[in-house]
């Protein structure tokens, strides 16, 4: 029998929760209440912050980044970045999107480096 596949961040959220954390555990650690997590997890809620969504991932030993994004968040220091380069970076983001996970890859490389060599 396979499983079908979960259709909203609730879904998933319980899907990985089950077996590992009760609900009023789970709520408790990440700071919500048990009401409250069950009505995300049944698609009834919207998720929650990025910074809690960001804690779910942690404790269930995921990336938090792609938890964020299936829950239609953002994590909460890229607004600052965009800040910081206000027309750069949208545009950088803008050229880049549709490269492959191996070209972000080669492109995350390369901006890492120019970090390190100060340029």
């Amino acid at each position: 029998m396979t499983k079908k596949k979960p259709t909203h961040f609730g879904q998933f959220l319980r899907e990985k929760r089950e077996g590992r954390y009760s609900l009023r555990q789970f709520a408790k650690l990440v700071g919500v209440s048990p009401t409250y997590l069950s009505q995300v997890e049944q698609g009834k809620l919207l998720p929650p912050t990025a910074d809690r969504v960001k804690r779910m991932a942690e404790l269930l030993g995921e990336n938090p980044d792609e938890w964020i994004a299936m829950a239609g968040r953002v994590p909460e220091d890229l607004p600052e970045i965009i800040q910081q380069q206000p027309t750069e970076a949208p545009e950088l983001l803008r050229e880049a999107s549709g490269l492959t996970a191996e070209q972000w890859r080669i492109l995350r490389q390369t901006a890492r480096k120019m970090k390190e060599e100060g340029g």
